[in-house]
């Protein structure tokens, strides 16, 4: 069977402050081609979706996080790629462990850089599963 035929685990975290998000414009990546994503990626076998999440935002910005916690899932299939995919993607919250870190692009092979966006002004194009829960009124922030 063809790896591209068996569903994958992918982890993206929003990590905020204020009312912002942390988003990079991707290059490259098997379903996020010059796109705006969330740090995010594969989850490793053994791995906690907190862990995950942790070790994807820290190897792509250099950012330490915390207060991980989970938002939902949704389930991704894409099929217009010059590979097809299918994603699960467990989408988690963080908050910076420390407010004053500022993000590095680590992997400038595959981000361009990554900033910080107003969620009412969030740049385009966005990441097919990010725009689709934009679009459907999905908030990542903590009800206050």
């Amino acid at each position: 069977m063809e790896s591209a035929a068996v569903p994958q685990v992918g982890v993206v975290a929003f990590v905020i402050t204020g009312k912002s998000i942390l988003l990079g414009k991707r290059r490259s990546v098997a379903t996020a081609n010059n796109v705006f994503a969330p740090p995010g990626g594969h989850l490793e076998f053994g791995e906690s979706f907190e862990e995950c999440a942790a070790r994807e935002v820290k190897e792509e910005t250099g950012l330490d996080i915390e207060k991980i916690e989970f938002l939902t899932v949704t389930n991704n299939v894409f099929l217009d790629q010059p590979k097809p995919a299918h994603y699960v993607t467990v989408f988690m919250r963080s908050v910076l462990a420390d407010p004053t870190q500022v993000p590095k692009n680590i992997e400038p092979e595959k981000c361009e850089g990554w900033d910080w966006y107003d969620w009412k002004n969030l740049p385009n194009p966005l990441f097919a599963p990010l725009e689709k829960m934009v679009r459907s009124g999905f908030n990542p922030f903590p009800s206050e």
